[in-house]
C-alpha cells in the first residue's frame, strides 16, 4: 500500500467502458478520522512526500512534508488538550492563509474538537454573534490587520469565557503567542476516540438576509471531497495544486485540505490580502502550478492583464467554481491556454454535487452534471421534477441525518434545517434547468429570479453578457417593479477604468444585450454606480439593491 493508492480504502469507485466514473460511494469504519487515518498514515508510508508548500508577499517559502503535519499536529492538540479543550469544544480559527492553519485543524480533528473557520474581515458585531451562537471555547487568530482587536471587544459583550486566545505571527497583551507555546508540547499523542458520524467541522453561512446559520458536518465530508479533489479538479500525487480561498471559507475544504491531501498532492497556498492579478501568474508560473481553482470572475482579470506575458505551460487541468461561468471567459481562456475551464457546482453545505467530471466535454455555461455520490434533481414549488428545459430548484435527494458529504443541519436551528431537509431531499435554494443531454445551467437563487410579462428571468443569464462589454467591469441584475410587465430588468453596473457614465453609454450596453441574448432579458433601467453591495464573503448582495430601490421608490 502506498500513499497514491490509499485513498480506496475509503472509496469505491465504478466506471463506464469508456473510462467515465459513473458511481463513486465512500466505505470507512466507524472511527475514521482524518487526522490519524490519513495524515498519520501518510507519515507512516511517506513522511518525507511534500504535503504543503506556502508562500506570502515577502518571497517567505515553508515547505511542510506529511511527517511534519502529523507531529505539529500532535503538538498543536497538546497545547489544545492543556487548555480545557475536549471532545465536542468549538473553536475558531481567523488564520488567513498562514501554514498554521492546516496543522491547527488537523488538531483538532485529532481531538473531536469542531473547528470554527472564519474570515478575517469580520467586525465586532460578527464576533460577538459567532462566539454566543456557537458557544465557542477558545480562539486562535492572525496578528494582522484589526482581528484580535475586534476580538477583545467582542469578548467584552460576549456571555461565555473563552478558555484561550492564541495568536498567530506576532504579538498582544492578553494572548499567548502560538508559534512559542506550541514548542512546549510533545509531538506524540494517544489516539482519542471519535466516530465518523460525529460533527468536526462548522461553517456560518454568509447568506443575504438575517443571521449566518452555522452548518455543520461530520468527519464523512473529508472522504467526500476526494471525489471532489480526483474526478473533478484531477489533482495527481506528484502535482501542485492552488485553490484561491482564505481558510475562513468552505472553499478551502473544497480546494485546500481533504481531498486534495488524501491524494497525496501538494497544496499550494499564497498568503496574500489583496487578489492582484498579475501576482497570481507570476506565482502559477514561478512554482509550476500543476492543476488550479478559482471563481470565475478572477479569470476574466486573468484575461485583461496579458496571458501572453506568462509561462503556464505547467498548468493540467483548471477549474471554476463558486459563481457561474460565462461563455465568453471559457474561450478566451481555452484560446489562450489550450485548457477547459471545468466548471462544478455546491455549497457551504456540500461537496461538488455538480460538475464537469474528468472525461466529459464540457459545455461553456453549463455546471455539468449530478457528480456519482449524489443523487440530485430539479423540482418545482410543489415538490414535483421538472422536465428538460424548465426551471426548477436543484434537490439532492437523502436525510440530513445519514447522508454522507451533506451537512447534518444548521446548529441550534431545528427550523432552518426542517425549511431545506425535507420530504427526502435536501433543498438547495438554488434554480437551475436541464438540458436533454442532462446538463444543468444555472440560472440563480429562488429569490434572485426575475418575473417579467410571464418570463423567468435568471439574473446570470444577463450578467454573462453584460461582462462582455469593453465598458462593464462589474454587474448586478435584479427585478425592479414594473406597471405593465411586473417587473422590470435592471442592470447596476461599475464601470471599467476609462468610461464615464452616459445616456449613450447606457443605450449601447442595452443594444449590446439585446443583440447577444433574448430581448426580452434587456435591462431596461440601467444604474451606474461606484461599487456594488457585497457580502463579506465577496458575493454581490442582490437584495441589498432591491431594498435601495425600493426605498427609493416610496419616498
Amino acid at each position: 500500500m502506498n500513499v497514491e493508492s490509499y485513498h480506496l480504502n475509503f472509496v469505491s469507485e465504478e466506471y463506464d467502458k469508456d473510462g467515465l466514473l459513473k458511481k463513486f460511494s465512500l466505505k470507512y469504519p466507524e472511527n475514521f478520522n482524518f487526522g490519524y487515518d490519513v495524515i498519520d498514515k501518510y507519515a507512516e508510508l511517506e513522511p518525507n512526500r511534500r504535503a504543503l508548500m506556502w508562500v506570502d508577499l515577502k518571497g517567505n517559502e515553508r515547505t511542510f512534508t506529511f511527517g511534519e503535519l502529523s507531529r505539529l499536529s500532535n503538538k498543536a492538540a497538546n497545547m489544545f488538550l492543556a487548555r480545557g479543550i475536549k471532545k465536542g469544544d468549538h473553536v475558531i480559527l481567523v488564520m488567513k492563509r498562514h501554514y498554521q492553519f492546516w496543522y491547527t485543524m488537523i488538531a483538532l480533528i485529532k481531538i473531536g474538537a469542531i473547528a470554527i473557520p472564519a474570515t478575517y474581515l469580520l467586525t465586532v458585531k460578527d464576533y460577538v454573534y459567532r462566539i454566543d451562537a456557537a458557544d465557542v471555547k477558545g480562539v486562535v487568530a492572525t496578528h494582522d490587520g484589526e482581528v484580535t482587536e475586534y476580538i477583545d471587544e467582542a469578548t467584552k459583550k460576549t456571555h461565555g469565557e473563552l478558555k484561550f486566545k492564541l495568536i498567530v505571527n506576532g504579538e498582544r497583551e492578553g494572548w499567548e503567542p502560538f508559534d512559542e507555546e506550541i514548542e512546549k508540547y510533545p509531538d506524540t499523542l494517544e489516539r482519542i476516540p471519535t466516530k465518523a458520524r460525529e460533527i468536526f467541522l462548522m461553517y456560518f453561512t454568509s447568506g443575504t438576509t438575517g443571521y449566518p446559520k452555522m452548518a455543520i458536518h461530520d468527519h464523512t465530508l473529508a472522504l467526500a471531497h476526494i471525489q471532489t479533489a480526483k474526478h473533478w479538479q484531477k489533482v495527481c500525487p506528484n502535482g501542485i495544486h492552488l485553490s484561491v480561498s482564505d481558510s475562513g471559507w468552505a472553499k478551502c475544504a473544497w480546494g485546500k485540505m481533504y481531498g486534495q491531501l488524501a491524494m497525496g498532492t501538494c497544496v499550494f497556498v499564497y498568503d496574500f490580502d489583496k487578489f492582484i492579478p498579475e501576482n497570481m501568474l507570476a506565482i502559477m508560473e514561478k512554482y509550476k502550478i500543476t492543476t488550479f481553482c478559482a471563481p470565475p470572475t478572477m479569470y476574466r482579470f486573468f484575461i485583461n492583464a496579458g496571458l501572453e506575458k506568462y509561462d503556464l505551460s505547467s498548468l493540467k487541468y483548471c477549474n471554476i467554481a463558486g459563481e457561474a461561468l460565462s461563455a465568453e471567459v471559457f474561450n478566451r481562456w481555452k484560446e489562450a491556454t489550450g485548457l477547459e475551464l471545468m466548471e462544478g457546482y455546491g455549497q457551504t453545505e456540500s461537496t461538488c454535487l455538480i460538475g464537469n467530471i474528468i472525461g466529459m466535454k464540457p459545455k461553456p455555461g453549463s455546471m455539468g452534471k449530478p457528480t456519482p455520490l449524489y443523487e440530485v434533481d430539479l423540482f418545482d414549488k410543489e415538490g414535483n421534477p421538472v422536465p428538460d428545459g424548465a426551471v426548477g430548484e436543484i434537490v439532492v435527494k437523502g436525510d440530513y441525518e445519514d447522508t454522507q458529504g451533506l451537512f447534518r443541519g444548521y446548529y441550534n436551528n431545528e427550523e432552518a434545517t426542517e425549511r431545506v431537509w425535507h420530504d427526502g431531499y435536501y433543498h438547495t435554494g438554488d434554480t437551475a434547468k436541464r438540458d436533454s443531454d442532462g446538463y444543468y445551467w444555472y440560472v440563480g437563487r429562488n429569490d434572485d429570479v426575475i418575473k417579467s410579462s410571464g418570463y423567468r428571468i435568471g439574473p446570470f443569464e444577463v450578467e454573462s453578457v453584460l461582462v462582455t462589454h469593453p465598458a462593464v467591469l462589474e454587474c448586478a441584475v435584479t427585478g425592479v417593479p414594473h406597471p405593465i410587465r411586473g417587473e422590470a430588468v435592471k442592470a447596476t453596473i461599475v464601470l471599467a477604468e476609462g468610461y464615464e457614465p452616459t445616456e449613450e453609454l447606457k443605450q449601447e450596453i442595452q443594444a449590446h444585450v439585446k443583440k447577444n441574448t433574448a430581448p426580452y432579458k434587456y435591462p431596461r433601467v440601467v444604474e451606474f454606480v461606484k461599487e456594488l453591495p457585497k457580502t463579506v464573503s465577496g458575493k454581490i448582495r442582490r437584495v441589498e439593491i432591491r431594498e435601495n430601490d425600493r426605498n427609493k421608490e416610496n419616498k
